[in-house]
């Protein structure tokens, strides 16, 4: 189990972010500011994280998180994201 510390980060070398500072962090992704998350946009936040293969990922990401079919991930979608962004995105959620 990973400890945080005092600089979000776990020993594991993973941001630790609460789901609300994911959703925050995920929003400066959204370069058109549209409420959405686009694959172009998450890919972007795939590789600001050091994370290689991002069509692939951004792919799989939208795939796994929009429920709603319309290939953005919304506002209600961005939860679904949390399992993506522990295995892709090297960020551990926190639910409180």
């Amino acid at each position: 189990m990973a400890i945080k510390t005092n600089k979000g980060i776990a020993t594991d070398g993973k941001r630790v972010m609460t789901v609300d500072e994911f959703k925050q962090w995920l929003k400066k992704f959204d370069a058109d500011k549209d409420g959405r998350i686009s694959k172009e946009e998450l890919r972007s936040a795939i590789y600001e994280t050091g994370g290689r293969f991002g069509r692939w990922k951004s792919w799989r990401g939208i795939r796994s998180a929009d429920t709603d079919g319309s290939g953005f991930i919304d506002e209600s979608e961005i939860t679904n994201l949390v399992g993506f962004a522990d295995k892709y995105l090297g960020v551990r959620i926190l639910h409180t």
